[in-house]
């Protein structure tokens, strides 16, 4: 596989854009899974979903709009959609997890009129919902580590800010935090990640990167800090795992991440239950004394 990456230039691509996105999906999805918004990422990437097909069925119904990569419109559409989301938030103050399946469901009406406008789907409509190595073009790595600058750089600048936002909304506005220009940017980023995740991991799937490795460090990690890392550590793990699996049995990529995160996930479940376990027994032994 060594040489084989070396040789082209699509396992490269999906390579570099793999490891960008192990960095900043679950990065992002500390901070949605913290502020239990852990489905915002399922109703950005239907509404996605509904960008690509509506950008295929552009360029298909269009004969002078070719090329057009359906990658930006479905980002167009993800961050619109996580605009709306807001705004819903505020019409249903009372009840603002409303928003979420009201967009998730739009996304998926819409999605299905555009594919059948279309006349059904095709290969990159599948390569999109379930990611492919093969897809992955050099512009798409270049869009990607646009994306990865920006929302890693956010996050260092305003780290305080959104960990405060993240824990508690009350105090964050009597800190001084700008909480709506924070909250803004937050949603923008998670848009954004969820539209560069699709190539690699697919739409269908994006939002198991982004809480799954998280779901795992929180039960080993001790403090905000080291699940962030434990959260990117697996993240990692995940991708570069779920490629090389997906190299070797010639196989979407998508579904071998989401199946190495799930395994992750379960070893750290049972490591938690081993330590106490074990601490327990030492405890009984009188080995610890208190």
């Amino acid at each position: 596989m060594i040489s084989s990456l070396l040789q082209y230039e699509f396992l490269q691509n999906a390579f570099f854009t793999g490891i960008m996105i192990g960095l900043i999906a679950p990065l992002i999805g500390v901070f949605i899974v913290v502020r239990r918004l852990s489905l915002i990422a399922d109703a950005l990437s239907h509404i996605t979903l509904a960008g690509i097909a509506a950008s295929m069925l552009i360029e298909k119904k269009i004969s002078s709009v070719q090329g057009l990569n359906p990658m930006y419109m479905g980002m167009l559409f993800s961050v619109f959609g996580a605009l709306f989301i807001e705004k819903l938030r505020k019409v249903y103050k009372h009840y603002e997890e409303l928003a979420i399946p009201i967009i998730l469901s739009g996304g998926v009406g819409l999605s299905v009129v555009f594919i059948s406008l279309a006349n059904g789907f095709n290969t990159d409509l599948f390569s999109f919902l379930f990611g492919s190595v093969t897809a992955v073009s050099r512009l798409d790595v270049w869009t990607i580590l646009t994306i990865t600058i920006v929302v890693v750089l956010a996050i260092y600048l305003f780290f305080k800010e959104l960990f405060v936002l993240s824990f508690d909304e009350e105090h964050a506005a009597v800190s001084g935090v700008n909480a709506k220009s924070i909250h803004f940017l937050f949603i923008i980023m998670v848009a954004l990640v969820i539209a560069a995740s699709m190539r690699i991991v697919g739409v269908l799937l994006v939002s198991a990167l982004m809480t799954l490795p998280v779901a795992a460090s929180i039960r080993i990690a001790r403090g905000f800090k080291q699940t962030l890392i434990f959260s990117i550590i697996f993240g990692e793990l995940a991708v570069i795992g779920g490629l090389i699996a997906a190299y070797y049995l010639d196989i979407a990529p998508g579904g071998t991440i989401v199946i190495f995160s799930i395994l992750i996930l379960i070893a750290a479940i049972y490591w938690k239950k081993l330590k106490l376990s074990f601490g327990k027994k030492l405890q009984g032994g009188g080995i610890i004394e208190h």
